[in-house]
């Protein structure tokens, strides 16, 4: 099994089922396209990708060029990984969690980019991203309080991998969940996001390839 993936430092949507992946414990070749490199072209993306996009996971002769398409595909894979929990409620909570992260926030993803490189600041950011912020933060502890933890739904699932860019998004910006109606659950989950090893493995090969 191979999973392309785009440079680590930035590739938020590449890091999501990379950690899926990892949590299952099976081996896998891990093959790094740098992006925003000159001499990178289209073309050359295409050779893994019919999307022309990362990140592309290859198992035998299919290709699945989507990350929660890739998620879903190893959680059916490996179902002793348990990337979804057992309860149907809870798995069709932490679906839609994923799902909404997927196709939403725009604003928080345009405007604050994952960026492992650069130290955390303080940034100003807009009423739409304000927006953005307050939204996942009632999200999360909503589901926090509805699983009891310590993850989103429970035990880490594909939700916590599609948030874990978020919760890195929140550190390199200095967003404090606290101003946007966090009592306290939500910061601490996502700290909880920042130290899961896998994440952890992910982080330091970015610092250590520097990108």
């Amino acid at each position: 099994m191979e999973i392309v993936i785009g440079t680590k430092t930035w590739s938020s949507w590449s890091l999501r089922p990379w950690l899926a992946l990892k949590r299952t414990g099976e081996a896998f070749k891990e093959t790094l396209v740098e992006l925003r490199q000159a001499g990178i072209s289209d073309a050359e993306i295409a050779k893994h990708s019919p999307s022309h996009l990362v990140p592309v996971l290859k198992d035998g002769d299919l290709v699945i060029w989507d990350s929660l398409a890739i998620c879903e595909y190893l959680a059916e894979k490996f179902p002793a990984a348990r990337l979804w929990p057992a309860d149907p409620t809870l798995r069709a909570l932490g679906r839609s969690a994923a799902a909404e992260m997927h196709s939403g926030f725009s604003s928080l993803r345009g405007e604050c980019p994952m960026a492992l490189e650069e130290a955390p600041r303080a940034v100003a950011i807009s009423e739409a991203t304000q927006k953005d912020v307050r939204k996942i933060v009632e999200r999360w502890n909503q589901l926090l309080k509805c699983s009891g933890g310590p993850f989103l739904v429970g035990e880490w699932s594909i939700a916590d991998a599609f948030y874990t860019p978020v919760a890195t998004r929140f550190r390199t910006y200095g967003v404090h969940l606290s101003d946007y109606g966090d009592a306290g659950p939500a910061g601490a989950y996502c700290e909880r996001l920042l130290q899961a090893p896998e994440f952890l493995a992910w982080e330091a090969d970015a610092v250590a390839r520097g990108g």
